[in-house]
């Protein structure tokens, strides 16, 4: 993810005065030292880092600081503080008319996600806020942007009206605010061309359809690989359009993220939206305090939370865990445990928003452990419905033919099996305690230790297919 490289550096410099007793001259400026390199290499704007640098160095000689108990424990929450600055002090929402349509138009530069992120933004826009929007194809230059939105509309049950390539984008627009007022659509997004680098063409087009339809929201979409020119870019098109927020994307690829911390202060225009991966269901609203717990590796419980009520399945899960503390808890229900967890993404990234566990989450092999789930859902997925009721009834020849149908060995079905009715009896073990008053923290630790270890690794060996 963006910040990871700037996030680590930061951690290191603030561990080491966070210990310290007093805070001195010295050791702070020890500090500030590593996190003026530490933005720069996250490839920061340099007249950033020295106003950053200058409001901790400031605050930091305060008294509410110096006669704290804890120094070092201040001066992280002023960095803290300072970063929260630099993204923005509160989480820019879209603003929705009360009556009427509300018209958000996107722009950007080809190849910066930006008919992908409408697609993402209008999903957002039914399930979260309850809209009822309409797509409007106006990249008229590209002819598969027009295919592209269609696809991507049907797949959030979204319409897309398009006249083709052969009308003009202004008159594309002009009759799709037409069409939608008369189909009572309350949210409208237009969908515009993009360019490989910003020319005067492109911008009167924008100019003309913003003048045509005086957009409620422009955001502008830019890419977290770009790094600085982030900047570049917003400062190009806010000159040219009065742009409301920015949508950054590939904000889950390894870009060093300094641009993202310099647009809010040079421009003035707020990040609204992250884009964190392919699927259509990647995309979040921008929290700036959350987003600073993230890079100081202080977790993001609430947005982990939140990603887990929008993709899984809640009333599945608290089936499985009905039957947990019931003892009716079946492999049927482990399976459906790993697709729901599968759901919320790469385990490293579940592990970074856990506060203490983002210094860990580069311990986890994604690689390895992807691969032991889906050898686990294969061993689960080759059993029958009976078996998996009662896997400890499997005999020989079954476990056999278990683990020649899902390209493993017999020691791992054996394996899997053991774990499993040991978290059985500990979870209906739970479940007693809770009904009777007697759960407690030693109890649970108790029970824990006894489950023992995870699962080892499968061994590959040939898959033989099965038919039932």
């Amino acid at each position: 993810m963006a910040f990871d490289s700037l996030s680590e550096r930061l951690n290191k410099a603030l561990r080491d005065v966070a210990g310290k007793g007093t805070l001195t001259d010295k050791n702070m400026e020890d500090m500030l030292k590593e996190v003026r390199l530490a933005l720069l290499e996250a490839d920061v704007n340099y007249r950033i880092v020295k106003d950053f640098l200058e409001e901790v160095r400031t605050k930091a000689r305060g008294e509410d600081v110096l006669n704290s108990v804890e120094p070092g424990e201040m001066l992280v929450k002023i960095v803290h503080d300072e970063i929260i600055s630099l993204l923005g002090e509160n989480n820019e929402e879209l603003h929705f008319k009360e009556e009427g349509i509300t018209v958000i138009m996107l722009a950007g530069l080809q190849g910066t996600g930006k008919t992908t992120s409408v697609a993402k933004i209008a999903r957002l826009c039914r399930t979260r806020w309850n809209r009822n929007p309409l797509l409007i194809a106006a990249d008229v230059i590209r002819p598969a942007a027009i295919e592209q939105l269609q696809t991507l509309g049907k797949e959030i049950d979204t319409e897309v009206f398009t006249l083709g390539t052969e009308v003009s984008a202004f008159e594309t627009v002009k009759q799709g605010m037409q069409y939608a007022a008369e189909k009572g659509y309350d949210t409208v997004f237009i969908d515009t061309a993009g360019r490989l680098h910003i020319d005067e063409a492109l911008m009167q087009e924008l100019k003309d359809i913003n003048e045509l339809v005086h957009p409620d929201e422009i955001l502008l979409t830019v890419d977290a690989m770009t790094g600085q020119d982030i900047v570049n870019v917003a400062s190009a098109f806010a000159e040219a359009l009065p742009l409301t927020g920015l949508v950054v994307t590939k904000f889950d690829g390894d870009s060093r993220g300094g641009g993202v911390l310099s647009v809010r202060k040079i421009t003035g225009v707020p990040v609204k939206f992250v884009g964190e991966g392919e699927k259509i269901d990647d995309m979040s609203p921008f929290y700036p305090d959350r987003m600073a717990d993230r890079i100081l590796g202080m977790g993001d419980i609430v947005s982990l939370v939140e990603r887990a009520q929008e993709k899984m399945d809640m009333e599945e899960a608290e089936k499985a865990a009905e039957h947990m503390m019931s003892g009716q808890f079946t492999m049927d229900d482990m399976l459906s445990q790993f697709e729901q967890i599968q759901r919320l993404g790469p385990l490293s990234g579940i592990l970074k928003m856990f506060p203490g566990f983002s210094q860990y989450s580069d311990l986890i092999d994604e690689a390895k452990a992807t691969d032991a789930m889906k050898h686990t859902k294969a061993i689960i997925q080759s059993m029958t419905k009976k078996e998996r009721q009662n896997p400890s009834d499997m005999r020989g020849s079954m476990k056999r033919r278990v683990a020649a149908g899902s390209g493993t060995t017999v020691q791992d079905v054996n394996r899997l099996i053991n774990q499993f009715e040991k978290m059985k009896a500990a979870m209906e073990m739970v479940g007693n305690m809770q009904k009777n008053g007697n759960l407690n923290e030693e109890t649970i630790n108790n029970m824990m230790n006894n489950i023992g270890p995870g699962q080892q690794p499968v061994r590959r060996v040939k898959r033989k297919r099965y038919k039932f």
